[in-house]
């Protein structure tokens, strides 16, 4: 009962913070409405230095979050790409700044067409647990690239790395520009009926829907990063090692807990028992053991662990033959979050995991007969996040890139489309709206600010009042054709 009252306690008090800092933000917006290119370089180049001075205990508190979380995995997915897209930002954005030129009809010469990019206000933004430093830093340097104070939700899973985050973030940039909040989910749900100027989810589909319906409260524009049950594609005649390894990798990097990590396989009928041979063979080189190698990431706590042995239980009870690979054949029972990659035959449609994300080291492997067939059995499903295809036959890949939806794509790789700094990332229905990440995440929280401007002389008045006269007749007669 103390508890409970305790933690009513502290949500309230950080609600309270939320709703007076989203005032200061909006009040320091109208006293800068439009940062020169200085100061956002300035605002960029801050965050970078703090995140690199600090990387170790960031580190540090992501493994702690997990109980065993890859650091060589969180330099990679976490602090590299976040370094990376500060620097692209940094290269590129006066250009992205420059208003673009358009066309303006000879009907209203002389004239100027031109979009400005302002930014947007106050930008709000809600991380989850599974990359929280990155996934807290790519919306935040977008956001700062276009000129906007942010305020950023992180994950109340990953408490570590939440509360590092927020005084780094509080030690070099002021809190009227950005400013970090931490608490429960009560916390999340006052947070994202705030009236932002535009707000940011990364997460499940099912919370998606909620932080939509309450920013249609406010008209507060969304982008939405989802997920969904990404399909892996194995053609009729790819070297089956190239492809098993490839997945292998995306599935085992941060123990497939990644929304873009392969959900399933989809594998020729006559090829399944060489993909799980290889599979095997490959994940068993990078992972020759798991319960205690750091390399191998944990699950990050009870509930989500929970979740995926009822997968497994469910499967198993329906009849799907489940392969684990586990080099070297561990007791994974006892003691420890970490869960062998299994492989799951012979599904059916009613099992979880073949109905949810599965968001973990669970990989279902279905058999198709043909190319045609695979394609088909995508399109019957929500859209996923990502799509991945596995063949070096140039009209293949043509033929599924062409008859196929997904927020994004690798051909022949998997997760690293993501880490492309020139592409944009996001989903499409079931898996999300909107992109960023590179220009479009500038773009993103620019309102595009449409401005047509004439000087002394006025063309426009040759169409004025009274109308039916000999030059209204004229204008009609050259541009109604």
């Amino acid at each position: 009962m103390g508890a409970t009252v305790v933690q009513l306690t502290e949500s309230k008090k950080q609600i309270q913070h939320t709703h007076r800092v989203f005032e200061e933000q909006k009040k320091a917006f109208r006293n800068n409405p439009m940062p020169s290119l200085t100061e956002r370089q300035e605002n960029l180049k801050r965050l970078k230095r703090v995140l690199l001075s600090n990387q170790d205990r960031l580190l540090d508190a992501i493994d702690r979050d997990f109980s065993c979380r890859s650091k060589d995995e969180s330099l990679i997915a976490e602090v590299m790409p976040s370094i990376q897209g500060i620097n692209y930002t940094l290269k590129h954005l006066s250009g992205w700044m420059k208003p673009s030129k358009r066309h303006v009809s000879v009907l209203f010469q002389p004239a100027s067409n031109k979009v400005h990019y302002q930014p947007k206000g106050v930008v709000g933004v809600i991380v989850p647990w599974n990359y929280p430093l990155y996934l807290a830093v790519g919306p935040l340097v977008a956001s700062l690239a276009a000129g906007n104070r942010t305020m950023i939700k992180m994950s109340e899973y990953t408490p570590h790395t939440s509360a590092l985050f927020r005084e780094l973030i509080e030690a070099s940039l002021p809190g009227d520009l950005v400013s970090v909040i931490n608490g429960e989910a009560d916390v999340a749900a006052d947070f994202s009926s705030r009236p932002f100027d535009h707000l940011l989810f990364t997460g499940s589909t099912t919370v998606g829907k909620l932080v939509m319906r309450a920013a249609a409260e406010n008209l507060t524009p969304v982008t939405l990063e989802l997920g969904g049950k990404s399909p892996a594609v194995v053609s009729p005649d790819v070297p089956m090692e190239d492809a098993a390894q490839r997945i292998a990798f995306g599935k085992a990097f941060n123990a497939g807990q990644t929304c873009v990590a392969p959900d399933y396989v989809l594998c020729p009928a006559d090829r399944v028992q060489a993909f799980v041979d290889e599979f095997r063979a490959r994940f068993s080189e990078m992972y020759p053991s798991l319960r205690d190698n750091d390399d191998y990431t944990a699950i990050i706590n009870e509930r989500q662990y929970d979740r995926l042995q009822g997968y497994l239980d469910d499967a198993r009870e329906k009849g799907a033959e489940l392969l684990e690979v586990n080099p070297a054949r561990e007791n994974m029972k006892d003691g420890t979050r970490k869960i062998p990659l299994t492989l799951a035959l012979k599904t059916t449609p009613d099992m979880k995991l073949m109905q949810d994300e599965i968001f973990g080291p669970i990989l279902p492997v279905v058999s198709y007969g043909s190319l045609d067939e695979a394609i088909h059995y995508i399109n019957d499903r929500p859209r996923p996040l990502a799509l991945y295809f596995f063949g070096y036959d140039k009209t293949e890949q043509q033929h599924v890139v062409d008859n196929t939806h997904s927020g994004g794509m690798c051909i022949n790789d998997s997760l690293m489309h993501v880490a492309q700094d020139d592409l944009p990332f996001g989903g499409v229905g079931d898996s999300g709206m909107g992109h960023y990440h590179g220009r479009e995440g500038f773009l993103t929280f620019s309102h595009h600010r449409a401005i047509f401007t004439k000087q002394k002389f006025n063309s426009g008045k040759f169409v004025y009042a009274p109308h039916g006269t000999a030059t209204h007749k004229m204008v009609y007669k050259l541009f109604i054709r």
